[in-house]
């Protein structure tokens, strides 16, 4: 009986209608759901490019997108599971600690040049007891593991509701899957973005941090989802302004010669 008080307890506000009522037909709510989006697409960027890679030992375009569907549906499920009990977790102020820690680790591994890809290549001439098929979503799913553990934590760190968490989530999975691409072209384009990104990942753990009982400093999810907006208006006005200063120095430098 106990089991399955946990099960409820860990999933049963997924399943509360005038919870999502509530989430859905709030604006504040929604940009913070924005804000979740936002980080989810920009740090795992590098991620949606390994598992477009995984694919490319099918031989045939339906195959690979047929072991993307299936690999998308699995995240989701994952997903699920993990806010699930990820938002039972984060009451705890000893997980608060160690998400912290880890979410500053990030930041330091990143900005210290040190980060490590999770990359993983399929040696088709390995013998197999199942078939490169589902080899292939078997390494997708296991790959949507391994990255999505950081967007959680940092998700659950500025949002506490599970349905939040999750509609941003699984938004965030789809927008990699769809416009990966197109991400990758923006951040090649504006490249000040990675690193806003993780300059955010540090914001979420000091307040994560902060909100242990010790220290009881609470940062609401929709000012930190304005100061996630913020930060990208702010980062976009200095891309085009560095840019239009080179030009100015070029432009300089040529009348110059």
């Amino acid at each position: 009986m106990r089991l399955f008080d946990l099960i409820g307890k860990l999933y049963g506000p997924f399943f509360d209608l005038h919870n999502w009522e509530t989430v859905i037909s709030s604006g504040s709510d929604w940009l913070v759901i924005f804000s979740l989006v936002l980080i989810e697409c920009l740090l795992s960027v590098d991620n949606a490019v390994v598992l477009a890679a995984q694919t490319q030992a099918l031989p045939t375009k339906e195959l690979r997108e047929k072991s993307l569907f299936y690999g998308i549906w699995g995240a989701y499920i994952f997903r699920f599971l993990i806010i699930g009990m990820g938002v039972y977790l984060i009451n705890f102020w000893e997980i608060k600690v160690l998400g912290a820690g880890y979410l500053l680790f990030l930041t330091v591994q990143y900005f210290s040049k040190s980060r490590v890809k999770h990359t993983r290549k399929l040696v088709s001439g390995k013998k197999r007891r199942i078939s490169l098929f589902w080899s292939v979503v078997m390494q997708i799913e296991l790959m949507d593991i391994v990255f999505s553990i950081d967007s959680v934590l940092a998700s659950l760190a500025i949002s506490s509701n599970p349905v939040i968490v999750l509609i941003g989530g699984l938004i965030g999975i789809l927008a990699m899957r769809g416009v990966a691409e197109l991400i990758i072209r923006l951040m090649r384009f504006i490249p000040e973005l990675e690193p806003m990104a993780y300059g955010l990942i540090a914001l979420i753990a000091v307040k994560l941090f902060v909100s242990i009982p010790m220290i009881d400093i609470e940062i609401s999810a929709t000012t930190f989802g304005l100061v996630v907006l913020g930060a990208v208006v702010l980062t976009v006005m200095i891309h085009f302004i560095r840019r239009k200063g080179k030009r100015t120095a070029d432009g300089s430098h040529d009348n110059e010669g």
